[in-house]
């Protein structure tokens, strides 16, 4: 290998042109120089039922590889089966251009370029041609040829088992976990006269991360979503309708920008506390309360007239309990709407308001992503945002109202640790400036912003979008969901994959 030059290497598709040079290149591989495994019949069928199925890799305009594949029904080949079965005797009338599963029935690379990686290009093809043809994986048979040598030792689970963990190289299932293929069963006699195999081989599967159940009106997923964030500058207000006229603004600004999301922060409507400064702070935050249903209903509308799902920060509610709680909205643009609420309030928020945590804790479900919503302190509690990344979380936000550059630096890098351990968008929306004639909410600091994973598809930092600290701005930004996707499962590190489940757990009590 070491006295080969090569100058070009290249995937092509199969044609039958090619039949005689594979002929040639190949006769000593299969049968001792009689004739190739593969007869021009049978070539020719497959070009012509599945052409973009068949592919060849060149080297210098040299053939030196082959990948051959078909597609099948998952049902026909999910449990056991023979290779004289999936391919119909080899006449591969078994071929289904409507089933699910791309199966591969030969991969082969000339001796002479083995070790080149030559054969992993072959399979990112099958890989891409699978994600294209929206097929639910790739299967096939695939032998333990070193098993002959373990097998009076081991049974084949055993075998396989010290293959994953190393102990033991198969130069074919080794290759095949190296490429994200997982064991899904043994099976015996799959073809009859492999003797280094001991007559077993094993149900290899690739699965298509990316593939959606066909239906009539199929509609391909939204991949992109565009966040928009409102850094709020608290000023004062004397009424409801002044109040919306800036968030009017802001949603309207965001809008036109085809924004699929808008976050306000918390708590962004204290200005209207100033009314009740004379009866004390409890009493000036219930009073606050009272334009909640209101300021809900409003939002509704907005979210219909400007079609954007709104986040609409929070704001105090009055339950039925008779308890103050600290809760928010979201208001999707189809017109309905859902609440989440502050699990952990402050210390402050209890001595200052004698507000109460919520109890409840969901996902929501939207028209372009599933998400999550977390009232700043509770961002600060990784168990919360967990439980939410088992529930299928692709976004956090994070309405949030600090004081000081402390308070908000918690909230900023606990946002952060949330995107890296839960492999999720984290969108966080503060406010900025002061309130002097409202108590208990004298200064404001904030920089929202938009966080990452850290992997090679992310900002290396993550952070995908900062705002400039302390200033009335908006700030949008793209958040590409299909990375999240290819992270779970190909990332450099994989924190939800990887857990130890075996270990710990993390789960709601109710």
């Amino acid at each position: 290998m070491d006295s080969l030059k090569i100058n070009k290497v290249q995937l092509r598709n199969l044609q039958i042109e090619d039949y005689e040079q594979l002929a040639q290149s190949f006769t000593r591989v299969y049968t001792d120089g009689s004739d190739v495994f593969w007869t021009h019949k049978q070539i020719e069928k497959l070009i012509r039922i599945f052409p973009e199925g068949q592919i060849i890799t060149v080297v210098d305009e040299k053939i030196v590889g082959c990948a051959l594949s078909i597609i099948v029904n998952y049902d026909d080949v999910k449990n056991d089966h023979t290779y004289a079965q999936v391919t119909g005797k080899e006449t591969f009338n078994t071929h289904n251009p409507k089933g699910n599963i791309l199966y591969g029935i030969e991969v082969f690379i000339h001796p002479q370029y083995r070790g080149l990686r030559l054969a992993r290009r072959m399979y990112e093809y099958r890989k891409e041609l699978c994600e294209t043809l929206n097929l639910k994986a790739i299967m096939f048979g695939g032998r333990i040829p070193n098993y002959y040598k373990y097998s009076d030792q081991l049974r084949p689970k055993e075998y396989i088992d010290k293959v994953k963990q190393k102990e033991i190289f198969d130069p074919v299932l080794t290759f095949q976990l190296s490429n994200d293929f997982h064991v899904r069963k043994v099976m015996r006699n799959y073809l009859p006269n492999d003797e280094e195999s001991r007559h077993y081989a094993c149900l290899l599967q690739w699965d298509n991360i990316y593939y959606q159940e066909p239906t009539e009106e199929y509609i391909a997923p939204k991949t992109t979503v565009r966040v928009g964030l409102v850094q709020w500058q608290m000023r004062s207000y004397q009424t409801l309708d002044d109040l919306f006229e800036q968030v009017e603004f802001f949603v309207d600004a965001v809008s036109d920008y085809k924004s699929d999301f808008i976050l306000f922060p918390e708590y962004f409507n204290a200005p209207l506390m100033a009314k009740f400064n004379n009866e004390g702070e409890s009493q000036a935050i219930r009073g606050l309360a009272a334009y909640t249903e209101e300021i809900r209903e409003r939002f509704v509308k907005l979210a219909i007239s400007y079609n954007i799902n709104i986040i609409t920060g929070s704001m105090p509610l009055i339950k039925e309990d008779g308890l103050l709680y600290n809760v928010g909205f979201l208001c999707r643009r189809d017109g309905s709407f859902e609440m989440y609420e502050k699990l952990h309030v402050t210390p402050d928020e209890i001595k200052s308001w004698g507000l109460s945590g919520g109890k409840a804790l969901q996902t929501f479900d939207t028209d372009c992503a599933k998400i999550g919503v977390l009232i700043c302190y509770d961002v600060e509690f990784p168990e919360l945002s967990r439980i939410m990344a088992d529930q299928g979380m692709q976004i956090l936000f994070v309405p949030f109202l600090t004081d000081t550059q402390n308070a908000y630096s918690r909230v900023k890098v606990c946002a952060h640790a949330r995107a890296i351990e839960n492999e999720c968008f984290v969108v966080i929306a503060g406010s900025v400036g002061n309130l002097p004639r409202v108590h208990n909410m004298d200064i404001q600091y904030a920089q929202s912003g938009v966080f990452t994973p850290c992997d090679f598809a992310f900002p290396t930092d993550g952070k995908r979008a900062e705002a400039t600290p302390n200033t009335e701005m908006i700030l949008v930004s793209d958040v590409d969901l299909d990375l999240l996707n290819e992270l779970h499962t190909y990332g450099s590190v994989r924190n939800l994959k990887d857990r130890r489940s075996d270990l710990y757990e993390v789960r709601m009590k109710k």
